[in-house]
C-alpha cells in the first residue's frame, strides 16, 4: 500500500529540477560568501530542551525521537536556533560574527495543502551588530542574492514589531486579546481581522485605529500616517528605526524594491524588533523572510543583538520558473572484448568535460531506445570501431 508514497509534505527531487537547484543555490551562495560570510554546518538532530523549545516553531510541528539515553531529539526545525547554539558555544567573542548556512530544516504538517514538510534554507546570521545599517546589510544582502538567482520581479515588505506590540497593548489591554488578532494578521486573513474588530467591546475610535493599522502598507508616507493612530514611545520608536532603515537602504541602493508594510508579525517569539519577507506574484507564499532577534542568544547564556535572514529555495526556484534542459550526455557503448578501449575513450571525453557515460551493451535490453538519450554515442563493439566514434 505505501510501496510508492511518501510521508505527507515530503517531496521527491528529480534529476533535472536537482540541476536546476544546485546552480541556483551555488548562484546564492557565492553571492553570500561575497559579502563576507561565512557558511557552516550544523546536525540535522538536536536536542529538544536546546533548540526544539528556542526555535519558536510550534511543538506539534517538531519531528521528535528519543535516543539510547531516552533524550527527546529533534529534527531541526529551522537554522537561527541551531546557529545561535554554536556562536554562543564556539564562536563567542568573535563579534560582530557573520556566518551563513544551507540546509534542510524539518516540519511536521497535519495536512498536505501544499506545505512542504522538508524544505532546503539558504541564509545568514548577523550576531553581535546592534546598529540599523546590520539590519540594512541584511535586506540588502537578501536582494542581491535574490538578484544574483536570477529573480528581478520581487518585492521585500519592512515592517517593525514593535509597533503592532505597542498599539494592540494599548488598546486591548492584556496579551491573549492581542495574539488572537494577531494571529489573523499572521495568516493574511485581513477580512477575519476586520470581523473580529467589529465584535470587539471597544469605543468606536478605537475600532476604527485597528481598522486604519491594516492600511498602514505603502511607501514612506504611511509611517507619517502610522503615528496619528498610535503616539506611545513604543510606536514612536518603531517608526524612528524604519526611517533610519529606509534611509540606509537607500544608500545601498535596493530601496526600488522596498515597501513598507507594518502588518507583518511572525509566529516566531524571538523577534524584537525589524521584520521583513520577500514576495513576487508568480507565488502565494513568502520566498523568505527574517529580522532583527535580540533575545534569543541570552537563552544561550550569552546576550547578544543579532539579525538575519532565510530564503526558502523550493518556493524560489517556482518564482523563477526555470526549466533547465537536460546537459548534453555523450555515451560511450562497448561489448566486452573493447571494454579497454571504451574506458580509456570515456576517459578522454571526460577530461574534455564531458559527461559522458560508459555502458556495457551486454547490460542494455534496447539499444535504440536507450541511446536516444544522449547527444553522441560512440561504439565499440566487435573487432572494430563503429562509424560513430569519430
Amino acid at each position: 500500500m505505501f510501496m510508492f508514497e511518501k510521508p505527507l509534505g515530503m517531496r521527491d527531487t528529480l534529476p533535472a529540477l536537482y540541476k536546476t537547484k544546485r546552480a541556483v543555490r551555488n548562484k546564492i551562495m557565492k553571492e553570500i560568501s561575497g559579502w563576507g560570510y561565512d557558511f557552516i554546518e550544523t546536525p540535522a538532530l538536536e536536542y529538544y530542551e536546546t533548540v526544539g523549545v528556542q526555535s519558536a516553531i510550534l511543538d506539534q510541528q517538531l519531528f521528535k525521537l528519543l535516543d539510547q539515553q531516552g533524550k527527546t531529539l529533534v529534527l531541526r526545525p529551522d537554522m537561527t536556533a541551531p546557529i545561535a547554539r554554536v556562536a554562543a558555544s564556539r564562536l563567542a567573542g568573535n563579534s560582530p560574527l557573520r556566518l551563513s548556512y544551507q540546509a534542510n530544516v524539518y516540519r511536521a504538517q497535519q495536512r498536505e495543502g501544499g506545505r512542504p514538510a522538508e524544505f532546503e534554507q539558504i541564509g545568514v546570521e548577523l550576531i553581535g551588530d546592534e546598529s540599523i545599517s546590520a539590519d540594512a546589510e541584511a535586506i540588502s544582502l537578501m536582494i542581491s542574492a535574490l538578484k544574483a538567482s536570477g529573480l528581478s520581479n520581487f518585492r521585500v515588505a519592512i515592517g517593525h514589531i514593535g509597533f503592532a506590540d505597542a498599539l494592540f497593548k494599548e488598546i486591548l489591554g492584556n496579551q491573549e486579546r492581542a495574539d488572537k488578532l494577531r494571529r489573523f494578521l499572521y495568516e493574511k486573513n485581513y477580512v477575519g481581522y476586520r470581523e473580529h474588530v467589529k465584535s470587539l467591546a471597544l469605543s468606536s475610535i478605537d475600532k476604527q485605529r485597528l481598522l486604519d493599522f491594516l492600511a498602514l502598507r505603502g511607501d514612506t508616507g504611511k509611517m507619517l500616517q502610522a503615528l496619528s493612530i498610535c503616539e506611545s514611545n513604543d510606536c514612536r520608536q518603531a517608526i524612528d528605526e524604519l526611517q533610519k532603515l529606509w534611509s540606509m537602504l537607500e544608500e545601498f541602493g535596493v530601496s526600488e524594491y522596498i515597501k513598507l508594510d507594518l502588518n507583518i508579525v511572525s509566529h516566531m517569539s524571538y523577534y524584537t524588533g525589524i521584520l521583513f519577507e520577500v514576495y513576487t506574484d508568480k507565488v502565494g507564499f513568502p520566498l523568505g523572510n527574517g529580522g532583527r532577534y535580540n533575545r534569543l542568544m541570552e537563552k544561550f547564556d550569552r546576550p547578544a543583538a543579532a539579525t538575519g535572514f532565510g530564503l526558502q529555495l523550493g518556493q524560489l526556484l517556482e518564482a523563477l520558473d526555470v526549466h533547465e534542459k537536460e546537459e548534453s550526455k555523450h555515451c560511450v557503448l562497448f561489448s566486452q572484448e573493447r571494454m579497454k578501449e571504451a574506458i580509456e575513450y570515456a576517459g578522454e571525453l571526460r577530461k574534455d568535460g564531458k559527461m559522458t557515460v560508459l555502458q556495457n551493451l551486454s547490460g542494455v535490453q534496447d539499444v535504440d531506445f536507450f541511446t536516444k538519450q544522449f547527444e553522441e554515442v560512440a561504439y565499440f563493439i566487435g573487432s572494430k570501431r563503429g562509424a560513430s566514434d569519430e
